[in-house]
């Protein structure tokens, strides 16, 4: 899944990053971070970090893969108690502290881990993989926009489907078939399709709801290609809409386009939220775009860091993010637009190719 000099590199900064916060050892169990240490793409696998030494403990299962995929872990079949395997290897390389995924692991798991580990300091190390994931790679990169092409492809191809009468389910269940068709191994996420009044409704994934003439149609929907994910929005009118959902489509448009354009190096998540906002609001529709701008993602579809009115993070190059910027009005309809975009100093590389000109079907 990744080079050897990408897995590596990533080996030796979090290796540095443990060695900063005192830390000796790490068990990872997130399978986003373990993915992305190790390149290992099962569902079941513990990474054991020391300062020397990189252990994948896996179940029989995955031993051939786990040979294959991550060539600088040691592969260990774990016993029927993982913790016993985990003691003896802490033993062995006569670990004291070991650090933890706290934002992931449930009070449970932490019980459990502190029972099994007494003689053992644990140390919670935050998010240090998921920030190490925020800045993406070339080859990450390359990956995300291929999901992202898959999506535009797919897009373009159901186009020509959406018709009166059909489901919002339909347009949801083509969207998927032409995405896996294209090469992706499913949906990012649960598709979203809100047509007419239901298209005031941000999150409103697709029901049994025929489409109908003048219907606004918001489509939000993404490819997971190779484990990452992609993430794009349209809203398309089916027949001639309100001319009042034609005039906020316009005015989402620019605040879309004003918000890209401003996703630059150096500025926070909220600045960037703050160029759409102001617009939507100058326009009389204050209340009416009541989410964040957008958010990073990866190899989740949802990460680190956000561009809402909460975002602090300052932007960095090679960070992907979404700008998605949208007006819901209750009893007529919504509008959002989103795209895919790569932080590159002060001019973005957007990803997301297909259009953003307004289309009635």
């Amino acid at each position: 899944m990744y080079s050897i000099e990408n897995l590596e590199s990533r080996l030796k900064i979090f290796r540095a990053k443990l060695t900063e916060m005192n830390v000796d050892s790490a068990l990872i169990t997130k399978r986003e971070s373990y993915m992305y240490l190790s390149g290992f793409t099962g569902t079941s696998a513990y990474l054991l970090i020391t300062t020397k030494k990189a252990y994948l403990l896996t179940d029989f299962r995955y031993m051939e893969q786990s040979k294959k995929q991550a060539p600088l872990f040691e592969i260990v079949q774990h016993k029927p108690d993982i913790y016993d395997s985990i003691n003896e290897i802490l033993s062995s390389e006569m670990v004291k502290t070991l650090g933890f995924e706290d934002h992931s692991v449930s009070y449970s798991s932490y019980s459990v881990l502190k029972k099994k580990l007494s003689n053992i300091e644990l140390k919670g190390i935050g998010l240090t993989v998921d920030e190490m994931r925020s800045i993406k790679d070339e080859q990450e990169i390359e990956i995300i926009a291929q999901a992202v092409k898959i999506a535009d492809d797919a897009f373009m191809q159901v186009l020509p489907l959406i018709k009166p009468g059909i489901t919002e389910l339909d347009v949801a269940a083509e969207l998927e078939y032409k995405m896996k068709k294209l090469g992706a191994t499913g949906p990012s996420f649960e598709t979203i399709v809100a047509s007419g009044l239901r298209s005031s409704m941000p999150h409103g994934v697709a029901s049994e709801k025929k489409l109908e003439l003048g219907d606004a149609i918001t489509i939000d929907f993404g490819a997971l290609y190779n484990h990452y994910c992609s993430d794009i929005t349209r809203t398309v009118f089916l027949g001639q809409p309100d001319k009042k959902l034609l005039d906020i489509y316009n005015i989402v448009l620019e605040a879309q386009l004003a918000a890209e354009k401003g996703a630059i190096k150096g500025r926070t998540g909220k600045e960037v939220d703050k160029i759409a906002r102001d617009i939507i609001y100058s326009k009389g529709f204050e209340g009416k775009f009541g989410h964040g701008l957008g958010h990073s993602l990866g190899l989740e579809i949802h990460e680190e860091p956000r561009l809402s009115t909460g975002g602090n993070k300052v932007l960095e190059n090679n960070m992907a993010v979404t700008v998605e910027p949208g007006i819901y009005v209750e009893g007529l309809g919504g509008v959002r637009i989103e795209d895919t975009i790569i932080i590159r100093d002060k001019n973005p590389l957007i990803l997301t190719k297909a259009s953003k000109e307004i289309i009635i079907l």
